[in-house]
């Protein structure tokens, strides 16, 4: 193409993009016109009104979003059709709904991402767009099905896997490549695990896969919503933009530490603490302590009523218990079988001593009034009270947890390994939450704010229908003289609506303060840290079990994490489980990789490393240090970076000033990283060399090493700088 021909064809398709832009401004108007008309009423009902609201509110920030990069290519098919690709889909009302803009998402789109030079799938061109705000800047062409072509248009994935790294991770419709977009649309019931190691764009695929299934299967999942599980804050803020920048916001970003409202993580357990609490073995533990609470008298209780003194002795708590226990109810809700049964033993035994002397046998009634009376009092006994929560107590989760750390006793009685003592039973940590949230289960009875709410709701609501019951019979019993008038069955149908109290709250709101809320699809990032436990509670988040699970085996830390896919994902969906792996390597240029690989050789050789897409030119560096020096060597890093555009870190020890440990860093990325003291990572065993395997391959473009010790074998192939200040510019001989 000549550039005559290049600045012609820009123009017009600079002329395109606008007009995209003002039909998506056409639409936003139409919508937001709709939406206040909506919030003030159209005659309609509050419960249709909250309805319309909320649906215009999503589909206002759907077409928000939009204005970054709304079109970003275009597909020529062999017979001289041409099709846009951009964030969502845009049509023509003037012209019989024509698409003007395919989202993204949509199967006639799916060429850009697929088509290669072999498999040009009946098109001759693809176009990718470069935008800077609204503004077409410039475009490539790929042409397709010539031999010898290219397999992708590298051009544009290159520039932007090289690009300087922002506050937080990318959306990736531009670029996604065949083998990421053959995950992300994925068609399977159960669950999807995605296996790649650093820098293969799994997190990123598994949220676009999210957004692809609210595409196509939104009226199945909107109304629960998605839940997006990773292993901390700072990962959770870095990828918490993805999906809001594809029009999706009914997604709850949480922590395993965090699957229990209200609670607070304090602590952290010791690896072997944390291998226990996270075993389902822990289960025999939990239910042995509330066993254990369940307790008979040494001597008999003595009760004193108004007339007579009762005892509840071993025996009648030994029958009440094993009644309530077979009830199968939780430990809490039994409490009430429990205490019916004491309270018919006394009532009896109570009778017939006080009635001995003055009812007759014949004389029903009596007995029937003084049974009443002897029930009532009892419930307004406080020894009677003090007894009931003496041999079976109303226990929280905390309450329990908290007082079997605290009692070697009470760890002796359930079982439990002595490891699990503390000093403070309520420093909470990230372990104790799946056991906190089994016992929620175990123990009934505590139903929360959430489904208080709920359960007046359905009675306010049963209470509105009985209204309407009511003038409904009205109408039926009304001869011809008599007259049923509509404000009637308005006014019914206004005060079901009043009874049926509405909870405007967002999903995401309503979500995380409900524990028992289930959701309709589940990610689980970095997977293979997550315990047993932490699957049984996942489990229940989401009764259709369908999830995405993201994880690297190899990079393992957690010595209760999993070992095998297999042995996590078997006991409940056997045989609804698929495998797909990641091999390339987008993040990580091959000459940091190489450095990464050989720590990996060392503590996982049966682990493959995935292949650097690109290399940057820059190698990385080494230099040993003094303890005094190592201060001004990490300042001298910060401050030349700071100097640069994009983003740097320092990963290490907790005592080095400025450092984050590398387990903070999970799915992070950076484009200079600075590792403190590698020597120190790597003694902590297998999971310090997990460690430092992570910490290696955060790094986009430039990687440097501080050592006071000798550096590890593993870390040969670094190079010496000799200089503090000008190792990180080194640039490879070409």
């Amino acid at each position: 193409m000549s550039e005559q021909g290049y600045e012609d064809e820009l123009r017009s398709e600079r002329n395109y993009v606008d007009g995209l832009y003002a039909r998506l401004d056409a639409e936003r108007t139409l919508a937001k016109g709709k939406y206040h008309a909506a919030l003030r009423g159209n005659g309609t009902t509050l419960l249709e009104r909250d309805a319309e609201v909320r649906a215009l509110a999503r589909e206002v920030k759907r077409l928000d979003v939009a204005d970054n990069k709304l079109c970003f290519g275009r597909l020529d098919s062999k017979t001289g059709e041409t099709f846009y690709i951009g964030r969502i889909g845009l049509f023509d009302e003037a012209n019989e709904y024509e698409p003007m803009l395919l989202d993204w998402r949509a199967p006639a789109s799916r060429a850009f991402y697929t088509a290669t030079a072999a498999n040009p799938e009946n098109m001759r061109r693809r176009r990718q767009f470069h935008s800077r705000g609204r503004r077409v800047v410039e475009f490539s062409d790929e042409v397709l099905g010539r031999p010898g072509g290219d397999e992708r248009g590298d051009a544009a994935l290159l520039a932007a896997v090289a690009a300087p790294r922002g506050e937080g991770m990318r959306d990736i419709v531009a670029t996604i490549q065949a083998e990421q977009d053959e995950i992300i649309r994925l068609d399977h019931p159960g669950v999807l695990v995605i296996e790649g190691g650093p820098g293969t764009g799994k997190t990123v695929v598994a949220l676009h896969r999210v957004a692809y299934l609210l595409y196509t299967q939104r009226e199945r999942i909107e109304r629960h919503g998605v839940l997006v599980v990773g292993p901390n804050p700072a990962f959770l803020n870095h990828i918490g933009r993805v999906l809001p920048s594809l029009g999706e916001s009914d997604v709850v970003f949480t922590t395993t530490g965090d699957f229990v409202p209200g609670l607070r993580v304090t602590a952290e357990d010791a690896p072997e603490v944390a291998r226990i609490k996270g075993s389902l073995r822990i289960l025999e533990v939990l239910a042995a302590a509330i066993r254990d609470r369940q307790r008979l008298p040494e001597q008999p209780l003595p009760i004193e009523l108004a007339d007579i003194t009762v005892r509840i002795d071993a025996g009648t708590a030994e029958w009440a218990r094993e009644e309530a226990r077979g009830s199968g109810l939780p430990h809490n809700d039994a409490r009430a079988m429990f205490r019916e049964i004491v309270t018919y033993v006394l009532t009896e035994r109570a009778i017939a001593r006080i009635g001995r002397g003055w009812i007759t046998r014949a004389d029903k009634e009596a007995w029937e009034d003084l049974r009443k009376d002897l029930i009532a009092e009892l419930a307004e006994n406080a020894e009677f009270t003090r007894a009931l929560d003496l041999l079976w107590p109303v226990l929280t989760p905390e309450t329990l947890l908290a007082t079997l750390y605290t009692s070697p006793d009470r760890l002796r009685a359930a079982g439990a390994d002595r490891l699990l003592l503390r000093t403070d039973g309520a420093a909470w940590t990230v372990s104790d939450v799946p056991l906190l949230d089994e016992l929620a289960d175990l123990l009934g009875g505590g139903d929360s704010d959430e489904q208080t709410i709920a359960h007046e709701r359905r009675a306010e609501a049963e209470y509105a229908a009985g209204v309407l019951d009511i003038m409904i019979d009205r109408t039926d019993m009304m001869d011809d003289e008599d007259h049923l008038f509509a404000q009637d069955l308005l006014y019914a149908e206004d005060l079901a609506d009043r009874f049926l109290e509405r909870d405007t709250r967002e999903l995401v709101e309503r979500a995380t303060a409900d524990r028992s809320w289930t959701y309709r699809h589940v990610v689980v990032d970095e997977a293979q840290e997550l315990s047993e436990m932490d699957w049984r509670v996942l489990m229940r988040r989401c009764p259709g079990r369908s999830f995405t699970v993201v994880g690297d085996l190899a990079q393992r830390r957690s010595a209760a994490g999993a070992r095998s896919w297999d042995s996590v994902l078997e006991p409940y969906v056997p045989g609804r489980w698929v495998y797909r792996s990641l091999t390339v390597n987008y993040r990580t240029p091959a000459e940091i990789m190489t450095v990464a690989a050989a720590v990996l050789a060392d503590f996982a050789p049966e682990a493959e490393p995935p292949e650097s897409v690109r290399a940057c030119g820059v190698r990385p560096w080494s230099r040993q240090v003094s303890e005094d020096e190592l201060p001004a060597a990490v300042a001298g890093f910060v401050r030349e970076e700071a100097d640069r555009a994009g983003t740097s870190i320092v990963i290490g020890p907790p005592d080095v000033p400025g450092a984050v440990a590398a387990s903070e860093t999970k799915g992070l990325e950076f484009d200079a990283v600075l590792v403190v003291e590698p020597e120190r990572i790597l003694a902590d065993g297998p999971r310090g060399a997990a460690e430092l395997y992570v910490a290696l391959t955060r790094a986009t473009q430039r990687l440097g090493v501080l050592h006071r010790q000798p550096l590890p074998t593993a870390l040969d192939g670094l190079t010496d700088s000799g200089a503090p200040r000008s190792a990180g510019d080194q640039r490879i001989a070409r």
